[in-house]
């Protein structure tokens, strides 16, 4: 399975939004803040994960693009921004992308169909200034199409309900409703697991709670198609484990193109232990269902995000788990499985610090494990690095001792 098979379902959606693009533009003017146009092009934000603050023409080819976090909250600076050029004729333009806050992140990547996504050549950006104040200018030339402009690939909750459709009728997943985000979107949960009944260790996969996070997410989709496989690792995996998957904890801030949080305000991953949100109360509940349960063990909890580059950040060694050194054995033969690549570890815990890996770690003595992919990591590499992932995930688990049976 790849990517490829969501292709379909999200040109319609982003086909649709597109469809009520006007021809003709008079110009150079400004309407209001979330769209701007001149007689050569027009930029909108109005599709899924479209965001800017404001945008304004202060020439027929040049546009000035404004970002801004969602809220005035404690914010990361993953600046994220999602915006359209319809043209009305072929013509090279520039946009300038200023920050409120941060400054600029993400390098630009363009797509006309919203599905292949092109990083845009060094010799079309400018970037200027320092480090958490730096803004870029695009030069771009535009042509009879639509053309989507993203600091990532957009992967709003269709791409998820596209890819888990192209598993099939498989007889060991089954989708069902988590429950709802604080808007009222799908949170959806997949379970997968062979057919063995009685006794069973579970693995739970965590994806999105930050939205702009996308390279984490072309990981998770990778790691679980591996898990998903016909091989006989696989099969022998799924005999023995269950893994519970949440592929888009946060689709609330993903459609609105936020860079942090979801619509209450607040940070997911910061609401591990207070769980204040309707997102994370429903992880508190999942795995307070599991711990609950005599037949079930919770092993591991891997949570997958993106940063400046890959790493994963774990529970110490010298402290004790259930798999005792999972983590240290796992990511030994992950690294034995990508030779020429340096895998990165950062052990660490905090006592009672709210986020997924130290939650799981106080609360049930699993090891929690924050799995970080690089903004820029390539993206064929990515499919590698959680396919390898997986099968090194696997082979270990096989190798860990059962869990004393519920009864004793």
């Amino acid at each position: 399975m790849h990517l490829r098979v969501i292709s379909a379902a999200l040109c319609a959606v982003l086909a649709a939004v597109s469809a009520g693009a006007s021809a003709n533009y008079a110009a150079p003017v400004s309407q209001d803040d979330l769209t701007c146009e001149t007689n050569i092009a027009r930029i909108d934000q109005d599709f899924p994960a479209g965001a800017f603050s404001r945008c304004e023409t202060p020439g027929k080819r040049r546009f000035a693009i404004t970002i801004a976090p969602e809220d005035q909250g404690d914010i990361n600076c993953s600046a994220w921004y999602a915006f359209r050029v319809t043209p009305t004729r072929r013509a090279r333009i520039t946009i300038d992308l200023d920050y409120e806050t941060c400054g600029h992140r993400y390098w630009p990547k363009t797509s006309n169909d919203g599905v292949n996504w092109t990083p845009v050549s060094p010799d079309q950006v400018k970037i200027s200034g320092e480090r958490g104040d730096r803004s870029a200018s695009i030069t771009l030339r535009i042509g009879d199409q639509p053309l989507f402009v993203a600091g990532q690939e957009i992967l709003p909750p269709s791409v998820y309900d596209a890819w888990l459709d192209g598993f099939g009728d498989k007889p060991f997943l089954a989708r069902s409703l988590l429950g709802r985000s604080a808007e009222g979107r799908e949170i959806e949960m997949v379970r997968m697991a062979g057919e063995t009944t009685g006794q069973r260790e579970t693995v739970v996969l965590i994806g999105r709670q930050h939205p702009p996070e996308v390279t984490g997410a072309f990981a998770m989709f990778a790691f679980v198609e591996t898990l998903a496989e016909d091989s006989a690792l696989a099969q022998a995996y799924r005999a023995r484990f269950e893994t519970l998957i949440v592929p888009l904890l946060n689709p609330d801030g993903v459609v609105k193109g936020h860079w942090r949080h979801n619509t209450g305000g607040v940070d997911l991953n910061r609401d591990w232990g207070p769980f204040t949100q309707p997102e994370t109360q429903l992880m508190q509940g999942l795995l307070d269902t599991v711990a609950a349960d005599p037949a079930r063990d919770l092993r591991v909890l891997i949570d997958f995000h993106s940063t400046n580059r890959d790493v994963f950040y774990t529970i110490p060694d010298e402290l004790p788990t259930d798999p005792e050194l999972f983590t240290r054995k796992w990511l030994d033969l992950y690294q034995e499985r990508m030779p020429g690549y340096e895998v990165e570890r950062d052990a660490r815990h905090e006592v009672g610090r709210p986020i997924s890996k130290a939650y799981t770690y106080d609360t049930y003595g699993a090891p929690g494990i924050t799995f970080e992919i690089g903004d820029e990591t390539d993206r064929e590499l990515i499919r590698r690095i959680g396919r390898e992932a997986a099968i090194a995930m696997m082979v270990t688990m096989l190798e860990t001792r059962l869990p004393a049976p519920a009864d004793e």
